[in-house]
């Protein structure tokens, strides 16, 4: 891609500004770091574009307050006071239909995954956000928590123009294959290969 340029233009009889506007359904996928930081860097993008933001977070723990969903939670009450960006909304696993690993049986884990994403279909099909941020969601689906084919139906199937970026290790190859965009992290060096920890403001 040139310039940003695309090197081909299908003949599917779309004008340029049509192509150019079509919903994106991206996946983030790898086993190194930065998936979840690329996705919250379109969500930033997006709230400044005015679009209604919704994030769902589906492992992290409720009482692990990462920075991104602190500067978001901030970016939505400005929002509210200012009108300035777009509104947003933050739901964690750990508040309401959640789970933890640790916690309940594998059949619990499971229904609460389910209730979540049942949750975030009626808001596809409500149209409800502009930009949807499903946080680890490759997880439920790897363990067969959520069925795929039901995913991406739903997120092949969505009205409007609304734009869903998943985040997560092995992402299913339907998956994949359904996304218009497809990034892989994968590792190169780490601060953890010399012993070193996670830090503050990197890591979370």
């Amino acid at each position: 891609m040139p310039q940003g340029k695309p090197e081909a233009v299908p003949a599917d009889g779309l004008t340029t500004r049509q192509r150019r506007n079509r919903p994106i359904f991206a996946v983030h996928t790898g086993a190194m770091k930065g998936k979840s930081t690329a996705a919250f860097g379109m969500a930033l993008r997006a709230w400044n574009q005015g679009w209604s933001i919704g994030v769902f977070q589906f492992v992290k723990s409720a009482k692990w307050r990462v920075g991104e969903e602190s500067a978001f939670r901030a970016l939505g009450e400005l929002h509210d006071q200012t009108g300035q960006g777009g509104p947003v909304e933050w739901h964690k696993m750990g508040e309401g239909w959640s789970w933890s690993r640790k916690a309940g049986t594998e059949e619990d884990h499971a229904a609460n995954a389910r209730e979540g994403w049942a949750e975030i279909r009626r808001r596809l099909a409500d149209e409800r956000h502009d930009f949807y941020v499903l946080d680890e969601f490759t997880y439920p689906l790897k363990w067969g928590w959520i069925d795929v084919d039901e995913v991406v139906a739903a997120i092949r199937d969505r009205p409007g123009r609304q734009h869903v970026v998943i985040t997560g290790r092995d992402a299913p190859p339907a998956l994949i294959e359904a996304a218009d965009l497809v990034v892989e992290m994968t590792k190169v060096k780490h601060p953890m290969d010399a012993g070193q920890k996670g830090q503050r403001g990197i890591e979370w």
